[in-house]
This record gives structure tokens, sequence and C-alpha cells, in this order.
């Protein structure tokens, strides 16, 4: 009996054995995966009854500002703040750091003739007087000078501060916080070139005047030598304003049509410098000086010189001809800017 058994359980094993030929009556990778035949086969759709209560739709709107708005002269401070307290401080617009430095080198290199001017006076050197002190020639040298002062300072300072003034407000839509409230185009262009030109007139015109006055108290001038140059500090302090003019409508023409800062800045100080070297290059060769006609610092120098007194380097032409022409350098980057901002619209562009 028990030999019996053992052959049945031998024949068992047999037949379940794993061989190549044998079927395969497991589980499929698909089943064992997505659990079929694990208990759903009985599984039934549960259907909800429809007992979903009935919704109200509320009219929203924003409700009207019937009160008194802020006088224009609010609105209008409120952006010529943002942009020049933006140098001083935080909490307004964010000037880059290399900005900020380069505002600071740039007044005090502009204050190299006042020390000397000091230095002259402590050590009574006339010699040295006569070379920074205060006279026709300097005065015009202060404001109008071609190096360092309009080859690497004031152009690349105005470069620097116009860059991103109009440009970034179409890049990130912050035009249509401006004129989403009651500030017109007008006021907002008109805000914005105040705000580059006082920066500006930090540097140029506070220089000047800085240089001026040093002058009165460290020689101990008197009236009659203030009565004789008072006359020459307008005529270059008219000029500082004619540079600063000039220099901001290009930059911010140049910033108007652009969507970054670099353009503005970079366009600016290739039109001012590159500009002057053509006129210079087309002089020497052909003896021409009409490129200089479209120069805006050549035109700038010719009306200082004719204003201040000094010897003109300019003798093809009269000085009205660069005065003209500086009317229509103006006129044509102001067109451009007053063109680009009426087409901006209330969204983001």
């Amino acid at each position: 009996m028990m030999e019996v058994t053992d052959q049945t359980n031998t024949e068992a094993k047999e037949e379940v054995g794993f061989s190549e030929s044998a079927p395969v009556t497991g589980q499929g990778r698909m089943d064992a995966a997505w659990g079929s035949r694990d208990g759903d086969e009985a599984a039934t759709a549960q259907v909800s009854s429809n007992t979903a209560s009935v919704g109200y739709v509320f009219e929203q709107i924003y409700k009207p500002w019937n009160g008194t708005l802020n006088p224009r002269w609010m609105r209008n401070w409120a952006i010529l703040r943002h942009h020049v307290l933006g140098i001083f401080r935080k909490g307004h617009r964010p000037w880059g750091l290399p900005t900020k430095l380069f505002i600071v080198l740039v007044f005090i290199a502009s204050l190299a003739d006042v020390g000397l001017t000091l230095l002259s006076a402590v050590i009574g050197s006339p010699e040295l007087h006569n070379m920074w002190g205060v006279n026709r020639d300097n005065l015009y040298g202060h404001v109008l000078g071609f190096f360092p002062r309009n080859m690497l300072y004031y152009p690349i300072l105005a470069a620097l501060l116009v860059g991103g003034i109009v440009s970034e407000d179409r890049y990130h839509g912050t035009s249509a916080l401006y004129f989403s409230r009651p500030i017109s185009r007008f006021d907002y262009v008109m805000m914005k070139y105040i705000s580059v030109a006082m920066i500006q007139a930090f540097v140029v015109i506070l220089t000047l005047m800085i240089y001026y006055f040093v002058e009165i108290i460290a020689m101990g001038r008197g009236w009659a030598w203030i009565i004789d140059t008072f006359p020459l500090f307008l005529a270059a302090f008219m000029g500082g304003i004619l540079l600063i003019i000039t220099y901001t409508s290009i930059g911010l023409g140049l910033s108007s049509v652009s969507r970054g800062k670099f353009f503005p800045g970079i366009g600016l100080v290739a039109i001012v410098l590159g500009s002057k070297t053509l006129a210079v290059l087309v002089s020497n060769l052909f003896e021409r000086d009409i490129m200089y006609l479209l120069s805006p610092y050549d035109c700038l120098a010719h009306v200082g010189q004719a204003l201040v007194g000094t010897q003109t380097t300019y003798d093809q032409y009269s000085w009205t001809w660069s005065l003209a022409s500086l009317v229509l350098i103006n006129a044509f980057f102001l067109y451009i800017l007053s063109s680009r901002v009426a087409s901006m619209e209330v969204t983001r562009e």
C-alpha cells in the first residue's frame, strides 16, 4: 500500500513539473498590475442622485470713485520722486549699483578744477591759478570740454540714466499702471524727462556752481569781479542746460523704441562719439567742416563757444547753423519719443 502511494506522488510531481512545452497558467503582468481578478469583477457603478441645489450669480463690479482726485502736481511729483530719490535711498526706483557709483565718481572727478583752485589759493601760486582758476576758457571747458568730460563723463552718465527709463515700462508692462490712472502721456513723458535731466544737472550744473563760488570765497573776490564774470558764468550755465537737454532727448528717444536697457545707452554713446569721430575724419581728409553739423557734441561746443565768447574752432560756418542743427536733432528725437509713448496701450506690450 505504501509503495502505491509513493508511486502516485511521484507521478503527480512529474505532471506539475515545468518544462519548455508546459503551458503558462499563472497570472500575467498586465493582470497583476491592473488588479484583474482581484475582487473588481463584481464592481458596480454608483450613480449619484440629482440633488444639486440651484446656484446664484451675483453681479460684481468695481465701485466707482466719486471723491476728489489728487491734484495734477501730486501725481507728477510721485513719478519724479520715484526716479530721482531712487539715487539716494531705497523704496523708489531701484537704480543699479554701477549707475550710483558712476554718478559719485563723475561728480568727484568734475570737481578736479575746484580742488586745484583751492590748492592755488592755499599755496599762493599764480601760475596754478591761471591754469585752473575761473576764467572764460575754464568755464567753457568745465561744461563743454571734450576730454574727459564729453568723451567719458557726461555721455556715459546720460547713457546709464536713460537705459531703461521708458523701455523697461514697455517690457514689464508698467505703462499699464501709469496710464490706467489719471496720468496723461504728456505728464508721463515730462516727468521722465525732468527726472533724467535733474540727475545730470546734479553733476554738470551743481559742480559748475561750486566751481564758481569756491573761486569767490577762496580768492576773496569782490563785487567788481563778480559783475565782470557773472555773465560768463551764466553763459556756461546755459551751455550746460543745452547739453543736458540734448543728451536727454536723444537717450529717451532711443529708449522709447527699445525693450531693453542696453540699446538706448549704447546708441546714445555711439551717436555722440561716433558722429564726432566721423566729422573729424571728414574734416581731416577733405577739409570740410560740414559734417560737424551732424554731431551733437560739436554743435553744442560751437554754440557754447559763441555764448561764452571763447575762441571758436569752427571757422567755415556760423554758430547759428549749429544752433539750428541742435533744434532739429532735439525735435527729431522728441518726435520719436512722443509718437512711441502715444502708441503705448494700457496693456503689456
